[in-house]
């Protein structure tokens, strides 16, 4: 009887300081080659498996047979939770920001997890869902308030850029 007492009591505690709990193999799911349209553009995000406290992420912004974006996004275990952090370059690896881009995490369910940010980040909140084997959403609210719903799919040998096999 004092055990359940003692995680309820732990529980709330965390919930008073805002801490949401996490860990990053619980983002299994993320793992693939997601790729689907950015306006004109093409996204695709490369999620390898989770090993030893981090999932990372390539991702690659293209069109008119250009790269415009490089990206890497580590999400870490940070104590009971987890940290996003991104950092972008444009061609020349000419980085975008000085700095990476960290946001907490704000919520983890069966297949979908949300980061929200503050400062100078892009996002104010970010989410990645997967509802299918098939498919990899994200959906974001700029720090301006608009919103962002990307719906990418499961990269095929059909998916690869003009000119790459």
């Amino acid at each position: 009887m004092l055990i359940p007492v003692l995680l309820a009591a732990a529980s709330l505690a965390a919930a008073a300081e805002g801490v949401v709990k996490g860990r990053v193999a619980d983002l299994a799911w993320m793992t693939g080659s997601w790729v689907g349209p950015f306006g004109d553009q093409t996204l695709e995000e490369h999620w390898v498996q989770p090993a030893n406290g981090t999932i990372a992420c390539l991702v690659r912004i293209s069109g008119d047979d250009t790269t415009d974006m490089l990206e890497l996004i580590v999400i870490e275990d940070a104590g009971d939770s987890l940290v996003f952090r991104v950092r972008q370059w444009f061609p020349g690896f000419v980085p975008r920001k000085p700095e990476a881009q960290v946001m907490e995490l704000q919520a983890i369910g069966e297949n979908q997890v949300s980061f929200s940010g503050s400062g100078d980040v892009d996002f104010r909140t970010l989410t990645y869902s997967r509802p299918n084997p098939d498919e990899f959403h994200i959906d974001a609210e700029t720090m301006a308030g608009d919103a962002l719903h990307l719906r990418l799919h499961a990269r095929s040998a059909s998916d690869a850029p003009r000119g790459e096999p």
